[in-house]
């Protein structure tokens, strides 16, 4: 059967390349692909009671961290998935990760995620990281919308896609399974030419 539209992005667009460094509007951010030594921190940034709250995998080791950034390479290559550490534009210090999940090309849809280290919290590194990303998907790539959902008692991550330009779109009622009980969930978006 085929589609009566064609792909939104057509196949091969971003595995055609390699996965760009993006700088923040404000120049003091940088997304870049993460890379096999940052496992270290990707492993401990899943030790922060905080992020262990509201995601709901863990990583027993800096080797399954280092496996886990090795399949971002394949997601990349396979236009599944993209991850991005995000860093200090200067010192290069890893402040936390920005990701888009769930890409379908044919849609040009896909879910973004999120987090940020403890000392880095509460400076504006989500919020500008995710502009970032979203700008790089609409400006660069094309997609078409991009989503986002947290769970409804994450107020932070709320006042983030809020400043990101993500609408609040509802709440999907009992949706995820975290480790104190059913969350309920609320959802945001961006589409192609909000501001």
């Amino acid at each position: 059967m085929t589609f009566t539209t064609g792909p939104v992005i057509p196949a091969g667009s971003l595995s055609a390349s390699v996965q760009p460094s993006m700088p923040s509007r404000d120049g003091e951010l940088l997304l870049r692909p993460w890379a096999a030594d940052d496992a270290a921190v990707w492993h401990g940034a899943y030790e922060d009671p905080v992020i262990r709250r509201w995601h709901m995998r863990r990583l027993a080791s800096v080797a399954e961290a280092r496996e886990r950034i090795a399949d971002c390479g394949r997601s990349w290559q396979q236009e599944r998935a993209a991850q991005w550490a995000i860093t200090d534009a200067v010192g290069g210090a890893i402040l936390g990760r920005m990701a888009l999940r769930s890409m379908d090309l044919e849609q040009g849809t896909a879910v973004c995620a999120y987090w940020v280290l403890p000392h880095a919290r509460g400076k504006g590194v989500a919020p500008r990281g995710l502009r970032t990303l979203a700008d790089w998907a609409f400006d660069k790539v094309g997609f078409h919308r991009l989503e986002l959902e947290h769970s409804d008692r994450n107020e932070a991550s709320c006042r983030v896609a809020t400043k990101a330009g993500f609408a609040a779109e509802g709440i999907r009622r009992s949706a995820h399974l975290h480790a104190d009980g059913w969350h309920d969930m609320h959802q945001h978006a961006r589409v192609q030419g909000d501001v």
